[in-house]
């Protein structure tokens, strides 16, 4: 291999080019990465009503695709902006609910959200649905990836019943695998699913620590701090991933209320003093809570 040949390759692996194969002289896919350090902004808005002005203000945005509405007026510039999968569970109210359930896809109710089911992630008709049909669904409306949420559920239901829910752990990766393969460019990130990640952190972008260091305590009905060792056992999960995908961004989410401008500028400085990339907001996620100074 001459010096230029050598060059271009390593200039090439640089930027995330990838060849798909030995010999493929032009077929290279580029990977669409998350920006590198934590000098940057990211939110979540499940509403739907984003306010474009708010959003065009941050560099990731995770917002519900399935609320009908245009994405480029809210993209920023060079902003990524990714649609919300739920992999874990589905909830009743989506429209492939029934046919899951008669597929016996579908386990459980969620004792915490009774509306949803948790998904067998070892049943071919779930992973069809997702990577031939929700998936597509999701980048022709015009995300450039997609979040992914509840795979905790696979190793809590292995936990809970490790006869009848073996391998869903293995599963859950080897979905999150799946869809890598066969949409190589998108960007994802995933939402703790610390269990999967030493498989999973490779075909990952970005992980999110959600509740951090602090969280909403449906018993009080208020947002409380979380104890130093509860950050610390994710902090260590975040930073083992990290050390599995050096290019992996490490993001959390922490829930407090607003009008404490002090007490959510503290949750800012304590994960950006960390190293992670952090936003403050709602337990309900339903718009975009502006980050106090900025």
């Amino acid at each position: 291999m001459g010096v230029t040949r050598r060059l271009m390759l390593a200039m090439l692996a640089a930027t995330g080019f990838a060849a798909r194969g030995a010999g493929a002289s032009a077929n290279y896919v580029v990977r669409r990465r998350l920006p590198s350090g934590n000098d940057w902004r990211w939110a979540v808005d499940y509403g739907p009503a984003t306010r474009p002005i708010a959003a065009r203000s941050h560099d990731v945005l995770i917002l519900e695709p399935d609320h009908a509405r245009a994405v480029a007026p809210l993209r920023g510039p060079g902003a990524t902006v990714l649609g919300y999968i739920s992999l874990g569970e589905v909830a009743e109210s989506r429209a492939v609910f029934p046919a899951l359930v008669k597929a016996g896809a579908l386990r459980q109710r969620n004792p915490h959200w009774p509306e949803a089911r948790y998904a067998d992630l070892r049943h071919a008709r779930w992973r069809a649905e997702v990577v031939d049909r929700i998936v597509p669904a999701i980048l022709a409306k015009g995300y450039d990836g997609i979040f992914i949420d509840t795979l905790d559920n696979a190793e809590a239901m292995e936990r809970a019943d490790p006869a009848g829910n073996a391998g869903m752990i293995a599963a859950a990766a080897s979905l999150v695998a799946a869809i890598r393969q066969r949409f190589p460019s998108i960007t994802i990130v995933m939402n703790r699913g610390y269990a999967l990640l030493p498989g999973a952190a490779a075909d990952v972008d970005g992980v999110l620590g959600e509740a951090m260091a602090s969280r909403w305590n449906f018993a009080t009905k208020r947002y409380d701090r979380l104890v130093d060792s509860d950050w610390d056992w994710q902090a260590t999960r975040l930073r083992a991933a990290r050390a599995k995908n050096p290019a992996l961004a490490l993001m959390t989410l922490d829930y407090w209320d607003p009008a404490d401008s002090k007490g959510v500028a503290a949750l800012y400085a304590r994960e950006r003093a960390a190293g992670f990339v952090p936003y403050v907001s709602v337990l309900a996620l339903d718009h975009i809570v502006p980050e106090p100074g900025r």
